[in-house]
């Protein structure tokens, strides 16, 4: 298997499913008059415990010395780790140092920090003391200037504890951002200029029966943390989750899929925990009694290669990512013999982000898992928001088709009429009661939180099949003839025709006459397409003669495929720069601001649509 095109897709759609133990269907379906639809499943939600605080005392009582959390360190990068005993006693000692500081209501514990095991520790030992905790990107700290969103941040949240465990990489912002009177924890004080105490010295904290006593009367229904939206329109929002949404949705997708996740078990993981999928591995493995390894990887070009190296060593059952990261992995699998009987010796289940697996890039990884087991591996969605906790569709069926299932227990799906689609909307125990500071304009006047995505059956006949994404609100967009453009579809297009020599790209046109795409290739297959030597250097393949007559030739037979003005385009510019998370081009998940690119970009699209295009502008 030498390439995508030479999956037998039809071999590869027939082979069996390696066994799995996932929720049966059982569907509630209610139409109404106007066309709205209400998706239930009839599977009652499980009990779910009071607060996460809580859950650490039980399996801290019960598990002892297994490791929770493992994370690569030191010069050998080796693996460290730390115990559920060792975790619960630091977070006491935490929350201690928090209850005698004793903090006002409606302040937090900012944490600035990538995931380690003191990230877990402050966040436990916040909920452990009633005090909210408020992850966000280490990124907000590396961004220079005036620092504009890490200020907003502070604003909003009102921190009464700033927790930056690495002082150097996040030294310019502790020293320019005015933090108020919240005092500085880090690991190392003597780095910054500015009066902050050493985290260690939190974890010398005396602890009392006070701890348990503030576990035990956690109210559930109160903030147990501010995770931060995307800020895609602008300064990100903070969604508010409550002890009750964390634990609850725990266990509606565990009882959709998670006897197959194995949480009991190994979990790799790079998904940050300022965002919903990360922290909501660090919560499933806890209630569950499994050992995290924390992936100091990331999909991108050179930082995916750590992840590589993970997946490589520890066999898993279980691994969730973004799309970003399956069309890199696809591209290894077919590389590295090792690293694929490693992944697949106990996989039983693959999981993506709901909204844009391209077919392709599916094919490609049940290709490798046939190639090596004689059978496909289950890979389900898991289709939420942050302001659904995590997830609240999953797959939980056998299927080949992409989309992002059924609703998990406790959920109920509201699905509106739009055009030929539907816009979706969601109301349970794991929905927000709102945002920090904001208003409740995002919930309907049945008290669904609106999505702003759009959805469609695979088989209107037949609900049970499940949805498919179909769009977002926000990435459809007019040109100038009035035309509107359906984003999400053309780009999962696009990817497909470029594959493999394209990684990501974004659809411009805005108010334009005509669409045009700015894209980034991905090395390796750029590399492959080319028949290049493993080491040929990107940027001339780029302006090769060659590679310019593979653009245009997809983009003719895109074109002749899809030839009206919403779908056709009419130039391609191939970016040499990757996209910047620094910038916020890029997310912490991997995922492109599209907004956010063209407003920075904003020369290059002006190169696209120039009345003389330069030469690296390529016009089908």
């Amino acid at each position: 298997m030498s390439s995508a095109t030479e999956i037998d897709i039809a071999a590869v759609r027939t082979a069996p499913f390696r066994e799995t133990e996932m929720m049966p269907i059982d569907l509630n379906v209610e139409r109404r008059t106007d066309g709205t639809i209400i998706l239930t499943t009839r599977v009652p939600l499980d009990p779910y415990a009071a607060n996460m605080a809580a859950e650490l005392t039980r399996q801290a009582k019960a598990l002892g010395d297994k490791p929770y959390l493992a994370r690569r360190e030191g010069a050998d990068r080796s693996w460290k780790y730390a115990s559920y005993a060792q975790v619960k006693r630091e977070a006491d000692a935490v929350a201690q140092w928090l209850l005698n500081r004793k903090i006002a209501p409606g302040r937090a514990v900012l944490i600035l920090s990538a995931n380690t095991v003191a990230h877990g520790v402050m966040t436990y030992g916040a909920w452990a003391a009633g005090v909210p905790a408020a992850p966000i990107s280490p990124q907000y700290a590396a961004l220079g200037g005036d620092f504009g969103r890490l200020r907003h941040v502070v604003n909003l949240t009102k921190p009464a504890v700033v927790f930056a465990e690495n002082a150097d990489a996040a030294k310019d912002a502790l020293e320019k951002v005015d933090f108020g009177d919240a005092v500085i924890v880090t690991a190392d004080p003597t780095k910054l200029s500015r009066p902050a105490v050493a985290y260690a010295d939190l974890l010398k904290t005396p602890v009392t029966d006070a701890v348990e006593k503030s576990i035990a009367a956690v109210d559930p229904d109160a903030p147990a943390s501010y995770m931060l939206t995307s800020g895609s329109t602008g300064l990100p929002k903070a969604v508010v989750l409550t002890q009750r949404m964390l634990t609850s949705n725990v266990v509606q997708c565990y009882q959709a899929v998670g006897k197959s996740a194995g949480w009991h078990e190994h979990l790799v993981d790079w998904l940050p925990w300022s965002h919903a999928a990360g922290a909501f591995g660090l919560r499933a493995v806890l209630v569950y009694g499994g050992t995290l390894y924390i992936d100091d990887g990331k999909p991108m070009p050179g930082l995916f290669d750590e992840t590589i190296r993970n997946l490589r060593e520890i066999p898993v059952s279980y691994w969730g990512t973004v799309p970003l990261s399956y069309a890199m992995l696809g591209d290894a699998l077919e590389r590295d013999d090792k690293l694929r009987e490693t992944f697949f010796s106990k996989m039983r289940l693959l999981l993506y982000g709901g909204a844009g697996l391209p077919q392709h890039v599916y094919d490609k990884i049940q290709g490798a898992a046939v190639k090596t087991l004689g059978r496909r591996i289950m890979m389900t969605s898991g289709y939420g928001a942050t302001e659904a906790t995590s997830s609240f569709m999953v797959i939980h069926f056998e299927t080949d088709q992409i989309g992002v299932g059924l609703p998990v227990p406790g959920a109920t799906v509201k699905l509106v009429p739009h055009d030929d689609r539907y816009e979706v909307r969601v109301k349970g125990p794991m929905v927000t009661p709102g945002y920090l500071q904001q208003g409740k304009e995002i919930f309907d006047d049945e008290g669904f939180y609106k999505l702003g995505d759009l959805a469609r059956f695979h088989d209107d006949a037949d609900p049970t099949k499940g949805l498919a994404f179909a769009g977002r609100l926000a990435e459809e967009f007019k040109l100038s003839s009035g035309a509107w453009v359906y984003g999400g579809h053309l780009r999962e297009s696009l990817l497909k025709a470029f594959n493999p020599a394209c990684l990501d790209l974004v659809i411009c046109g805005d108010s334009m006459p005509n669409l045009a795409i700015l894209a980034w290739p991905n090395p390796q297959g750029l590399r492959t397409a080319m028949g290049a030597d493993a080491k040929a250097d990107v940027a001339e393949l780029l302006q090769s003669q060659k590679f310019r007559d593979f653009v245009t030739e997809r983009l003719r037979a895109h074109n002749a495929a899809n030839p009206s003005l919403s779908t056709r385009i009419a130039r391609c510019l191939f970016l040499t720069d990757p996209p910047s998370s620094n910038a916020h081009e890029m997310s912490d998940k991997g995922t492109i601001n599209r907004r956010i690119v063209i407003e920075r970009r904003a020369a290059d699209v002006s190169r696209l649509y120039a009345d003389t295009p330069d030469p690296a502008v390529i016009v089908p």
